[in-house]
């Protein structure tokens, strides 16, 4: 059976009209979003019904009306629908979060960055804010996997810098690596599934992916694109072309599918190639449509087998 819903049908005075604000205020902070004008929704859950309650009690307090009502489902929406507006809602709010990303991003890589403790106070300010919006994503929209990704770049180069190019490690041995575990973080999105497709096809082929979050990576598994993790970022590469680098792969063609990926995962401006947007909306509309992450990868790794086959090694 599906989980409920609640709706808070709301008839508000014409004055005092900070009312109206006020309203829009706390829904706004509790993740409800509009169904029609003045009715709104909740998934079902006993903090969504003691936020609704209090909102009620508010509006009737101040003249207004009020119906809290619980429902299966409404007649002329599918669970579908319903879910894209929450996911609506919410990639609104890490659409705000990534320009702020960018904005920092630019600002590190200018000739004059901004000084650490602005940098720090940012991210914090950044971390805040996304955790906010997290604890109201109730349906998983897919704007979080940018946003993260982003902070994780702006988290990559604001690392104090010893003024010289870090010494590149030396090859990885590809002997002890088959036949291995591989795990990354949940929801996949182009670095990473670009990532694990490099993986299969070119250093495990027997290798197998878990997706999880990061305390609870098997011990065992070789981790990939995830803070701390030796196959990771490094520098200003995206984990995709670190991998490339560590495994001594010389195929002109992964040079060149680097850049796609790269540009797609920090869209910098290092690698202005324009299959970059087409791979990222591609790759979004996987994580739309499909819930499980397994599914993402298979479809993910069919996409750069593609990809590969198209990419020229001379252009």
């Amino acid at each position: 059976m599906e989980p409920a819903l609640l709706l808070l049908i709301a008839g508000l005075p014409p004055s005092p009209s900070s009312l109206r604000v006020r309203l829009w205020r706390r829904l706004r902070a509790v993740g409800a979003v509009a169904l029609k004008r003045s009715v709104y929704l909740l998934p079902d859950s006993a903090d969504h019904y003691e936020q609704f309650q209090w909102l009620a009690q508010e509006i009737q307090r101040d003249g207004g009306e009020a119906t809290l009502v619980k429902v299966d489902r409404i007649e002329n929406m599918t669970r579908a629908d319903i879910i894209r507006r929450f996911q609506e809602a919410r990639d609104q709010d890490y659409r705000e979060l990534a320009g702020r990303c960018r904005k920092l991003l630019r600002a590190l890589e200018a000739k004059r960055p901004p000084r650490r403790l602005r940098v720090d106070e940012e991210l914090a300010r950044l971390e805040r804010d996304l955790q906010r919006v997290r604890d109201i994503d109730f349906f998983d929209a897919p704007g979080r996997a940018e946003v993260s990704r982003l902070r994780e770049a702006v988290e990559a180069r604001a690392r104090p810098s010893t003024g010289r190019a870090p010494a590149q490690p030396p090859p990885v041995d590809l002997t002890r690596l088959r036949g291995r575990r591989w795990v990354t973080r949940l929801r996949p999105h182009v670095d990473r599934i670009a990532s694990a497709w490099l993986i299969k096809r070119f250093i495990d082929p027997d290798a197998a992916f878990v997706f999880a979050d990061p305390r609870d990576f098997p011990p065992e598994a070789v981790p990939f694109d995830t803070p701390g993790a030796e196959l990771s970022h490094r520098g200003d590469d995206c984990t995709f072309e670190t991998l490339v680098k560590r495994a001594g792969l010389r195929d002109r063609r992964l040079t060149r599918l680097g850049e796609i990926v790269h540009e797609a995962d920090l869209r910098d401006g290092k690698f202005p190639r324009e299959e970059a947007r087409g791979i990222d909306l591609a790759i979004r509309g996987l994580l739309a449509a499909l819930k499980d992450d397994q599914e993402v990868l298979a479809s993910g790794l069919t996409l750069f087998d593609g990809l590969y086959a198209s990419v020229t090694a001379r252009e």
